[in-house]
């Protein structure tokens, strides 16, 4: 198994929910951060949501509405929570660990160093 294992992905319909897991395995130790991005095809990746051990988060304005990321330390997993799923939410979700020292760059692919595998996301109409 890799750095992170994501699972929850599937195919839902329009306003459905789904809910992803990631969880990260010992080689990601000294990442304070964690995060969730998206990337469809012919797209850049997209930063969704992270969250960090001291308990700072931040989000995409594009999703704060319908999607939210939580944590479980003992287990080592963040979730992202995400409802009232639309068509163009339709990605591979990908996890990412890393250590990240500035909040504003919580969002930014390049600021993490382990990824998981990804988890793909359908939503149809």
């Amino acid at each position: 198994q890799g750095p992170l294992v994501e699972s929850g992905g599937g195919s839902v319909q329009t306003g459905g929910s789904l809910r992803l897991s990631c969880v990260a395995s010992k080689s990601t130790a000294g990442s304070n951060c964690m995060g969730w991005f998206r990337q469809s095809p012919g797209k850049e990746r997209e930063g969704l949501a992270a969250i960090c051990g001291d308990g700072n988060t931040d989000s995409a304005d594009a999703v704060k509405a319908r999607f939210a990321i939580s944590q479980d330390k003992a287990k080592k997993t963040i979730y992202l929570e995400m409802n009232d799923l639309k068509p163009e939410d339709s990605a591979m979700y990908y996890c990412a660990a890393g250590r990240v020292s500035v909040r504003r760059r919580l969002l930014e692919p390049t600021a993490y160093n382990f990824w998981g595998q990804g988890t793909r996301v359908t939503v149809s109409s």
